[in-house]
C-alpha cells in the first residue's frame, strides 16, 4: 500500500504590508517526465513552479497513521513532505493541520486538523524514554531525529502549549556545504587558521549559524591535522573524520549536562572546540577559559550585529562585572560573524546568507575595552583590507553578484540611504573613531 503525504497548500505571492492568506492548491496537470500522480501547483513560488506530493484521495484528507512506513514512526510522512518540497520548517500544533516553513514563509498542508490524541500518536514514538521524562517534567525537550537511514535530520523540539502538544522541526542538510556554495565572504576562511581564542557566530534563530559553523569546521577537518570537539543539543551536522579527528558529544544523551561537558572539554587534549549557544554566564566563562588555555573556541550567540554582540554578551552579567568582561573579551575574542538570511533571486537557491565580519584588531580592541561600542562599525569600515566587512557592503557585494535583488537589499540594509549611495558608487568617509 502506497504511503499518502499530505498535499500542500500553497499562499499567495506576499506584499509589504499585507497579511498573507493561504489558499488551497487545485490539482493541475503533471508536468513532462513527472511521475505518475505528481500534480503541478497553481500558484508557482518566486523560483519557478514546484511539484506537489501525491494528492490524497476523496473528500476529507488526513494522515493515516496505520499507513505508515513499517518500522518508522508515523510523523515521518510529514518529515517526509517537508524534504519532498525542500522545506526548512515542520510545524504541528493540535487543533490544526500540519505546516512546514518553504522560503520563509509559513504555509499550511491540505490535511484536516490533528487532534490531540492524533499528535500523541504522531508525537510519542519520536521519543525515547528520557526524552519523555524531560517533557512531561519541564514541559519541552530537544533532540534530532533522522528519517529514514540517514535520508535527512531534522532538529525537534516538542513543546507544550496551552495544556497541548506541539512540535517544531528545523530540517538540516546531511552534506556540509562550502564557503563557496553558500555564498560566504571569502575572508570567512581567515577565521579558520586561529590557534587559539573566541569566534562567535551571532544571528537570530533561523539565521544559518550553525551551517556556517559547520562550514568552518568542515573546512578545518579537510585541511588539518586537528581534534575537534563539538558539544551540541543536539548534534545536527554530523563530521566525517577526514584529516581531522572529530568528536561529537550530545549533551543529555553523551554527557549528563553542559557544565560536566565544559568541564571534560579541556582535558580532551581538543585543539577546535565548537560549545553550541552561549547562552548564560556558564557557558560563556567556559568558552573563555578554553580559548585562555590555547584552545580555539566556536560559539554562537543571539544578537543582530557584530557590534551589538558586545552588548549582548555584557548583559548575561551583573554591571558590576561589566568592565572585567570587556577585559576578557578584548584580549581573548578574535572575530564575531553576524548573519541573516535573505531570500535569494539565484536559480535553484532559495535563501542567501548577508554577513558582517568584525576582526578584532588594536583598534577594535581599544573601542572595547573604552566601551566606545557606537564606533565599532566606522572601526570595520576602516578594516576593510583585513577582511571586515558590514552589513551594507556585503548587501552590495550580493546586489551586484545577483544573488539578491534591489528591493531586498534595501529592506535588510541597516541604513537604506547609505546603501543607495553605495549603489550609485558614492562612498562616505568613516568619521574619526579614537
Amino acid at each position: 500500500m502506497s504511503n499518502p503525504t499530505p498535499k500542500v497548500v500553497t499562499p499567495v505571492a506576499a506584499q509589504p504590508g499585507r497579511v498573507v492568506t493561504p489558499v488551497a492548491a487545485q490539482p493541475a496537470a503533471a508536468p513532462a517526465g513527472a511521475a505518475p500522480g505528481v500534480a503541478k501547483s497553481t500558484v508557482a513560488m518566486s523560483t519557478g513552479a514546484f511539484a506537489s506530493p501525491h494528492p490524497i484521495n476523496g473528500d476529507t484528507p488526513g494522515l493515516d497513521l496505520a499507513a505508515s512506513v513499517p518500522g518508522e514512526p508515523p510523523a515521518n510522512q510529514l518529515f517526509r513532505t517537508v524534504m519532498r518540497h525542500n522545506g526548512s520548517d515542520l510545524h504541528l500544533k493540535a487543533g490544526l493541520p500540519g505546516a512546514m516553513r518553504l522560503r520563509g514563509v509559513i504555509q499550511k498542508m491540505a490535511t484536516k486538523a490533528i487532534s490531540q490524541e492524533e499528535m500523541e500518536k504522531l508525537l510519542y514514538p519520536l521519543l525515547n524514554a528520557k526524552q519523555r521524562i524531560v517533557l512531561d517534567e519541564t514541559g519541552g525537550a530537544d533532540f534530532a531525529h533522522v528519517v529514514g537511514a540517514d535520508e535527512c535530520r531534522f532538529r525537534v523540539n516538542i513543546l507544550k502549549q496551552r495544556g497541548r502538544l506541539a512540535l517544531v522541526a528545523r530540517r538540516v542538510n546531511t552534506s556540509i556545504p562550502t564557503f563557496e556554495k553558500l555564498g560566504l565572504p571569502p575572508s570567512i576562511e581567515k577565521l579558520c587558521h586561529y590557534d587559539q581564542g573566541l569566534v562567535i557566530l551571532a544571528g537570530v534563530t533561523g539565521s544559518g549559524k550553525s551551517t556556517t559553523i559547520a562550514s568552518m569546521l568542515e573546512y578545518m577537518n579537510q585541511r588539518e591535522a586537528l581534534h575537534i570537539l563539538t558539544i551540541e543539543d543536539p548534534i545536527e551536522f554530523v563530521f566525517v573524520d577526514k584529516m581531522s579527528i572529530v568528536n561529537q558529544r550530545e549533551v543529555y544523551l553523551d554527557v549528563i549536562d553542559w557544565h560536566t561537558a565544559l568541564k571534560h572539554a579541556v582535558r580532551e587534549d581538543p585543539d577546535v572546540i565548537l560549545v553550541g549557544e552561549m547562552r548564560d554566564q556558564e557557558t560563556f566563562e567556559a568558552g573563555v577559559h578554553a580559548a585562555e588555555t590555547g584552545h580555539v573556541v566556536f560559539g554562537t550567540i543571539h544578537a543582530s550585529t557584530s557590534a551589538s554582540t558586545i552588548s549582548r554578551i555584557l548583559d548575561l552579567f551583573p554591571p558590576l562585572q561589566h568592565h572585567a568582561i570587556r577585559q576578557t573579551l578584548a584580549f581573548n575574542l578574535k572575530a564575531v560573524v553576524a548573519q541573516k538570511l535573505l531570500p535569494s533571486i539565484k536559480p535553484g537557491v532559495s535563501r542567501v546568507p548577508s554577513n558582517e565580519i568584525m576582526i578584532i584588531n588594536p583598534t577594535i580592541k581599544d573601542l572595547i575595552l573604552k566601551s566606545k561600542d557606537d564606533k565599532l562599525l566606522d572601526a570595520m569600515r576602516i578594516g576593510f583590507l583585513e577582511g571586515m566587512v558590514d552589513f551594507t557592503q556585503n548587501l552590495l557585494d550580493l546586489l551586484n553578484r545577483g544573488d539578491i535583488d534591489r528591493a531586498t537589499a534595501l529592506e535588510f540594509a541597516p541604513n537604506p540611504e547609505q546603501l543607495k549611495m553605495a549603489i550609485k558608487g558614492i562612498k562616505v568617509a568613516a568619521p574619526g573613531i579614537l
